[in-house]
């Protein structure tokens, strides 16, 4: 039988096996009908979850541990990964202010803040770092990213010239902000900062009303983040001579967007990052197939998500790309015209939701053999 070359490169298929695990099963299974085939594993992210463990996987970095200021103030083990080649830092915002951080009855963004983001930064840069890798997504928080802008030197005050606090109802006594004393090597480095919405900070399709909700917020609650926010905004404006109020993105992660556009970041397509940063196009140049996959397959795949962006690189090469998901939905059509070669339901009896979590692996592991048993014949 011919030796082909076989890249893999899923992401994780949420609550049953991450990217690592996934990427194993298939080439599990592809491997006992092409023994001798040569496989190129790439687990891939999609800028959230995941993103640090994939790019350091494919750079060959480390992870360091560190203790930072959790959503609620508290002390909490964090981790972020370091390149030590290219003084490079990858951090996901989640280690740091993540909604998983905050028990279900304690979630209440006025209260909750971005500054261990800040000092994962701070530590990131004492290390040598030069270049940034950040992953938005998960967060807890609606503090306009000004918890990671104080850790990192940021100042604002209220109208008596008082110290303002962490968390969100702290944007609503802002008068004045002073950024003079920011660490100075930032403006020395590059931050690529994976976003993958288009919300601006304030406004009905803001950071507040759109995402405030899933983080504990009431109406109640959300118009005074609101509230906040817009004062925020407005001090930004008038003090830095920067309007984030309607930038697209700036309402990621409760703001933190915004506060990145602030330092003048690059907010990026999170697919675009990892697919970058894993050295993606080089491995696949030769491939004769591509594996991937996720927990759920819809209409919605196509926009920016791991898949789309598999698709948009291998389409350049006419690589075939095979597609394995737990969910399949009806509206899939959209997905073959921008290069996905077919798609694979990877439920081999009907059963129950947890019992087909539980089963992932194998499930995955039998469809990625039948479907090379498919190849081998043609």
């Amino acid at each position: 039988m011919k030796k082909a070359k076989f890249v893999i490169a899923p992401d994780s298929f949420k609550e049953s096996l991450n990217a690592f695990e996934a990427a194993k099963a298939m080439k599990e299974g592809i491997q006992k009908v092409f023994k001798d085939s040569k496989f190129e594993l790439i687990p891939m992210a999609d800028g959230g979850e995941g993103t640090s463990e994939v790019i350091i996987y494919a750079q060959k970095g480390e992870f360091k541990n560190i203790r930072v200021t959790g959503p609620l103030g508290e002390k909490i083990e964090a981790k972020y990964g370091y390149i030590e080649r290219d003084k490079k830092a990858v951090i996901e915002i989640a280690v740091a202010c993540g909604l998983d951080l905050v028990k279900t009855e304690l979630r209440n963004p006025l209260y909750t803040t971005t500054y261990g983001v800040g000092e994962i930064i701070l530590d990131a840069l004492d290390k040598g770092a030069k270049k940034f890798i950040i992953g938005l997504g998960g967060s807890a928080t609606n503090d306009g990213g000004f918890g990671m802008l104080k850790a990192l030197g940021a100042r604002a005050y209220d109208i008596d010239g008082k110290d303002i606090g962490l968390g969100g109802r702290e944007l609503a006594k802002i008068h004045s902000i002073d950024l003079s004393n920011l660490d100075s090597r930032i403006k020395d480095t590059i931050i690529e900062v994976a976003c993958d919405v288009e919300n601006p900070l304030i406004g009905s399709t803001g950071a507040t009303y759109i995402f405030g909700p899933q983080k504990g917020a009431d109406s109640e609650i959300l118009e005074e983040l609101e509230q906040g926010m817009v004062n925020y905004a407005e001090v930004v404006k008038r003090t830095c001579n920067i309007d984030i109020a309607k930038m697209p993105k700036a309402g990621a992660a409760g703001g933190l967007g915004g506060a990145f556009l602030l330092l003048g970041c690059n907010l990026i397509k999170g697919i675009d990052m990892v697919l970058k940063h894993t050295d993606f196009e080089e491995k696949i140049k030769d491939a004769d197939y591509i594996f991937t996959g996720e927990g759920s397959i819809d209409v919605q795949t196509k926009y920016g998500k791991t898949i789309s962006g598999i698709a948009k690189v291998a389409s350049k090469y006419n690589i075939p790309i095979i597609v394995l998901a737990g969910r399949v939905s009806d509206d899939i059509d959209e997905l073959y015209p921008i290069g996905v070669t077919a798609v694979f339901g990877i439920t081999d009896r009907p059963k129950g939701l947890d019992e087909a979590l539980k089963d992932g692996y194998n499930s995955i592991r039998k469809t990625s053999e039948n479907i090379a048993r498919l190849l081998g014949s043609l």
